[in-house]
């Protein structure tokens, strides 16, 4: 016994951001890039690196966005929805390997002497830093609904601080003539990026696994159960999670044995769901209900929850 809901997904409310912070990105990119050229500058270079990953990352979320909002079918129950966890580990995968490429550079640039145009470097790193703002404002919204959103929220934010990078270096070039500033300011952006990726790789692990999502607990869930009128025992309990807000559970729910009836099976499951939805927002849920002398004549594995 069970109920199935359409969901749009987090990711699906936030698409105008992405569109938004697209835009913002790809526009600094290009004053990057060839800021870079221009003043010699490996942090402006890293940067812009950084945010040809990002435009990457942000299209890779609007497509999966695009995906997660087909329909079901009989051979994709759930439609495309998990396409978002899957940019999310492209998002987290990008990121890794250009902060990694970014520390490996920063180290090779610092055994060498390169001038740097240090005042040209500074203008674009302001610039870089007050678009990186508007964008991070733009995801701000979205990054604790959806792991979609998240992944380009930390690749916007890593964005930002490396334009604060780029601005210290191009300070104390200009002010104390020290060019190797700009080798460890690139050194920072990948050393800023690498933890975030890591975060961002760890919670998409999690999904994919089908651990249960960190705002559910199955012990309350099911202790909550446990509490339902009717209800004498829940087991084979698990949780999961499709995509980001969309959170699954399925149980095998043992009533009374007095209960077993038809009126009475109905009644335990709407409260069973009511439960689900009011204390934990879990909307899709999939429960056996069974008669506690059938559980005693047909006990569980020990592996299951």
């Amino acid at each position: 016994m069970g109920h199935q809901h359409g969901h749009v997904t987090a990711g699906q409310r936030h698409r105008g951001r992405l569109v938004a912070a697209l835009a913002i990105t790809v526009t600094v990119l290009v004053v990057e890039a060839v800021a870079a050229v221009l003043t010699g500058s490996l942090a402006l270079l890293a940067d812009a690196g950084h945010m040809l990953s990002d435009a990457a990352g942000l299209s890779i979320a609007l497509v999966a966005t695009w995906l997660a909002a087909r329909p079901a079918t009989d051979r994709w129950t759930f439609g495309w929805q998990r396409a978002e966890v899957l940019a999310a580990l492209v998002n987290g995968v990008v990121l890794s390997v250009v902060g990694t490429l970014v520390i490996v550079e920063g180290v090779r640039r610092l055994g060498e002497s390169a001038e740097v145009e240090a005042p040209l470097m500074l203008v674009v790193g302001v610039v870089g830093l007050l678009a990186n703002l508007v964008a991070l404002r733009l995801l701000s919204g979205g990054k604790d609904e959806s792991l979609n959103i998240r992944g380009a929220y930390l690749e916007v934010l890593g964005d930002l601080l490396g334009s604060a990078a780029v601005i210290v270096a191009a300070l104390v070039i200009a002010l104390t003539g020290w060019q190797r500033a700009d080798a460890v300011a690139s050194l920072a952006i990948g050393v800023l990026i690498l933890p975030r990726a890591f975060s961002l790789l760890r919670d998409v692990g999690r999904v994919l696994l089908e651990g249960a999502p960190p705002e559910v607990s199955v012990e309350q869930v099911r202790a909550h159960l446990a509490e339902v009128p009717g209800v004498v025992a829940v087991h084979d309990l698990h949780a999961w999670t499709i995509t980001s807000g969309v959170p699954v559970l399925t149980a095998h729910v043992v009533v009374a044995d007095d209960v077993a009836t038809s009126q009475g099976y109905c009644a335990v499951l709407d409260r069973v769901q009511e439960c689900l939805h009011g204390h934990f927002d879990v909307e899709h849920s999939t429960l056996q209900i069974e008669p506690v002398s059938h559980s005693r004549e047909h006990p569980e594995p020990a592996a299951h929850a």
